[in-house]
Parts: C-alpha cells; sequence; structure tokens
C-alpha cells in the first residue's frame, strides 16, 4: 500500500512538472506567434493558432485586459513566483496554500475544456464570457479539497460543464434585458455553478472531507505597516485567478502595459478606456486595503480585490472613462464590495469555498453600484 501511495505521488508530482513545462512552452509559443495583444477568435476549432493566442489574452479576462501579453505575464509571474526562494516569492499563492501547481493546472484544463465544449457561442455574438472556468469551480474546489489527481480532474469537468452555459444565460437573459455590466451575469453564473458543482461533491465517493487535507496551524497575523499595503493591494490584481501574488500581478501589469504601448486600442475589449481601468483599480485596491487593514489583521485575509474586478472597471466602462467615474467607482467598490463577500462567505456551509462569497459580492455591488454612478449627472460621458 505504501509503495502504490508512493508512486501515486511520484506520478502526481510528474503530471504537475509536465504541466508547469508545457506552460512555459505554450506560452513563449503563442507570444512568439502573435502579437502582444493577440488574437480575434470566433469559435472557429480549426484556426488553432487563434484559438490558442485567444486563450492566452482571456487569461487577462478577469481584469478586463484581455491581451496575450498580459496572460503570459501573469502565467509566467506566478511560476516565477512559485519556484523563487521564499524570501523573495513574495504571498504565497493559491489561497496561501502553496498548491498553486495543482490548481492553475486544475484551472487551465477547465478553461480549456469550456472553451472546447461552449467555444460555438461564440457565432452567436462577438463576446461570450467563456474565461468563466478560469477563476471559478475548479481552482476553488482543488483549494478545497487538496491536491490530488481526482480532485484537479473532478473540479476541472466541474467547471467546464458548469460554468460556461451558467454565466452565457445569466448575461443573455439578465444582464442585457435590464442593461446591466456583464461582469454581473459572469460573476452569476459563477456562484450559481459553483453552488451545485460544490453539492455534488457531497455524493462523490472518491472526494475527500473539505478541509481534511489542509491541518496546518494559522500562521502570524500580517504586519500591516505601509509596505504591507503596497504590497498588498497590487498581489489583489492577480487574486481573482487564486494567484495573490506581487510577481504575478506585475508581470501582468507590464503585460498589459506593453500590449498598450504597441495596440492600445485593443485592451478593455476595445474601449480605448485601459488607462482609466487601471487608475480605477488603482485607488480600490490601495483604498480597500487601507480601509480593512484592520480587517487582514484580525483574520489573515480579507477579500479587498472584489472590486478591483468587478465595480471599479464595470463603472469606468459603464460611464465612458470619466475621472468621476473613476474615483467613484473605486471608493464604493472598496467601501461595499469586501464587507458584503466576507459577510456572504461567513454564512456558507464548510463543504463551500468562500469564493462563492467573493463572486456573489461581484454580482450584487456590480449590479447594485454601477447603475446608480450611471444616473449621476457629471459622472456619465
Amino acid at each position: 500500500m505504501t509503495t502504490t501511495h508512493a508512486t501515486a505521488r511520484i506520478a502526481a508530482r510528474v503530471a504537475v512538472a509536465a504541466s508547469c513545462a508545457a506552460l512555459v512552452a505554450l506560452t513563449v509559443w503563442a507570444v512568439g506567434t502573435a502579437s502582444t495583444g493577440g488574437q480575434a477568435w470566433n469559435g472557429d476549432y480549426a484556426d488553432v493558432r487563434g484559438l490558442i493566442s485567444w486563450l492566452l489574452a482571456a487569461v487577462s479576462e478577469p481584469q478586463y485586459y484581455v491581451v496575450t501579453a498580459a496572460g503570459a505575464g501573469l502565467l509566467l509571474g506566478g511560476l516565477f513566483a512559485h519556484l523563487a526562494p521564499r524570501r523573495w516569492a513574495g504571498f504565497v499563492q493559491a489561497c496561501g496554500s502553496g498548491i498553486w501547481p495543482w490548481v492553475v493546472a486544475s484551472a487551465l484544463t477547465s478553461f480549456v475544456a469550456g472553451v472546447l465544449l461552449w467555444g460555438w457561442t461564440l457565432r452567436y455574438g462577438p463576446w461570450q464570457p467563456l474565461f468563466a472556468p478560469l477563476v471559478a469551480v475548479a481552482p476553488a474546489m482543488v483549494v478545497l479539497y487538496g491536491p490530488n489527481l481526482r480532485t484537479c480532474v473532478t473540479a476541472a469537468v466541474s467547471g467546464a460543464l458548469l460554468t460556461p452555459p451558467a454565466s452565457i444565460l445569466a448575461v443573455t437573459y439578465l444582464c442585457t434585458p435590464w442593461h446591466l455590466p456583464p461582469v454581473v451575469g459572469a460573476t452569476t453564473g459563477m456562484w450559481t455553478s459553483a453552488l451545485v458543482a460544490f453539492w455534488l461533491c457531497r455524493f462523490l465517493p472518491w472526494m475527500p472531507a473539505p478541509g481534511a487535507w489542509r491541518d496546518a496551524p494559522a500562521g502570524a497575523p500580517p504586519v500591516t505597516g505601509p509596505l504591507w499595503v503596497a504590497r498588498r493591494a497590487l498581489a489583489d490584481f492577480s487574486e481573482a485567478q487564486f494567484f495573490g501574488n506581487e510577481w504575478a500581478s506585475a508581470a501582468m501589469l507590464l503585460g498589459a502595459t506593453l500590449a498598450y504601448l504597441t495596440s492600445p486600442a485593443q485592451l478593455a475589449y476595445g474601449s480605448g478606456l485601459f488607462l482609466a481601468v487601471l487608475a480605477a483599480q488603482a485607488v480600490t485596491a490601495l483604498a480597500g486595503v487601507l480601509i480593512w487593514r484592520r480587517q487582514w489583521r484580525a483574520r489573515g485575509f480579507y477579500p479587498t480585490f472584489v472590486p478591483v474586478v468587478s465595480v471599479a472597471p464595470a463603472a469606468v466602462l459603464a460611464c465612458g472613462g470619466t475621472a468621476a467615474s473613476v474615483v467613484l467607482g473605486a471608493l464604493a467598490g472598496a467601501l461595499v464590495a469586501p464587507p458584503l463577500a466576507a459577510a456572504i462567505s461567513r454564512r456558507l456551509p464548510g463543504y463551500i469555498h468562500p469564493f462563492v462569497g467573493n463572486v456573489a459580492s461581484m454580482s450584487l455591488s456590480a449590479a447594485t453600484i454601477v447603475p446608480i454612478l450611471t444616473h449621476i449627472p457629471g459622472v456619465s460621458v
């Protein structure tokens, strides 16, 4: 039995190492064969180069960048942080668990499988929330149930099957008729599909008890000084993808900036508002960490990243990038979204990962704050 378990562990480590190597090779290939902005893809599976470039660009879609260089930067930055000596690695990725290879492997597998299953929906419109599995069921399930092959596969399959159709339906039948930001529908699909997936896990005999694998004692409360505040605000840029690391965020932002310098019209869904989106995200990240740092100190984690990928950029796009929309959207998001996310997460049963509360807060906060801002005189263009 011991030999069997040892063989399984070795095989799993080899699979994870191979996945990391494939990730690096794929990233280098895609960046070398495409522009920093990426290529359009309309659901044609025969267009392999366009599909791969589109996939890499969509890795940064939660931040509204959607360019190849930003997606590549995020993945390579996360890999660097995972391999770097602990002193220089920054915040531990994957919700502080350190199982980044398992989390990113499951998330990417779920994302690619979801696109292969549901990419045909792009034929009926220029955009669908196909990026959703990357930041939803798959990574959350691996963090909750642990780093093993059965959990990884179950998480990837669940996310690919459930999250894209739920998000597509929410965007189509909730956002479009009610004129709500698309992020409301995308995140609604994330939390509804996650509730179904985690509920089903209770009846799968091969799934371990939730959280049983992670029995390490809690670390010391963070020292929330000025340097920590700056680092945490930067790390929040990549928390949506379960990275939450300064190196990953910095590499992603560097890639986005390079793409902006070469082709500014491609970022932020072609709106030309990348700088306004980035400014709003920076303000809401810094304000959120400053406002809620006592909660960080008391709890060890607080979802201050929530408005970075929801209220702040959505307000900028909805209001045309005015200075008022940047400031008001950022501050309103920082004040409302994190405590709402924490309140919802605290009320979830133990078999559901708290990310459900975070994305539910994204839905509710964006659905209320953004429409209000659009009706305030002087905020919209």
